[in-house]
């Protein structure tokens, strides 16, 4: 079905014909909003194999869920909140979590705060990718979505301290992939390859 097509309709009759389950009402959703919601699976995803996964797990869920949207209320934004839930569900399911200490997270530094800005947004993803589900998890709630420390521990389950640990460690890991300075010890290294088979 042509997308042209389903654009023509109201935005009333086009949510009924998503409640009905109309193949083409779910077929224009999904392309129009592919980009955006694949990118919030590839900051959260391990693999681009994992993102789709996660995509369509969450549009089955959007589809599912239609009649619960509210009108007049950012549809994008909506299926945003069913995405990064999907998200944060497969963390909780599959992440294996290591609990660090904060004192010893601070003891790396901080590095160059302009290294970022030198890169492309494909070397970027690659290296949140490389994060094991922990830290990826918590850097994505909190650089990307916004949430506090206090929220990341409800729906992650864990403490504050080990989400600002997490944290912390996760934007040293990113600074080191991106940097191309590999870890100065092997224990670590070892840690991080551990953590990367399990996930």
């Amino acid at each position: 079905m042509n997308i042209a097509w389903a654009l023509d309709f109201s935005e009333s009759d086009f949510l009924a014909a998503l409640a009905r389950q109309e193949r083409w009402a779910q077929q224009a959703l999904y392309e129009q909003h592919y980009g955006k919601m694949m990118g919030i699976c590839l900051r959260y995803a391990s693999s681009r194999d994992e993102a789709l996964d996660l995509l369509h797990e969450s549009f089955i869920k959007i589809f599912q869920n239609v009649h619960r949207y509210q009108p007049d209320t950012s549809l994008s934004g909506w299926m945003r909140t069913i995405v990064v839930n999907t998200c944060i569900d497969h963390h909780r399911r599959n992440a294996r979590r290591r609990t660090e200490d904060l004192e010893e997270a601070q003891t790396f530094s901080a590095g160059d705060p302009d290294a970022l800005s030198r890169l492309s947004e494909r070397e970027i993803l690659d290296a949140v990718q490389r994060l094991s589900p922990v830290y990826r998890a918590v850097f994505n709630l909190y650089v990307v979505e916004g949430y506090s420390h206090k929220e990341i521990a409800e729906v992650l389950q864990i403490t504050e301290s080990t989400s600002r640990s997490n944290l912390l460690k996760a934007r040293c890991k990113l600074q080191e992939y991106l940097s191309g300075h590999p870890s100065t010890t092997r224990d670590e290294a070892a840690a991080d390859q551990n953590i990367s088979e399990a996930s």
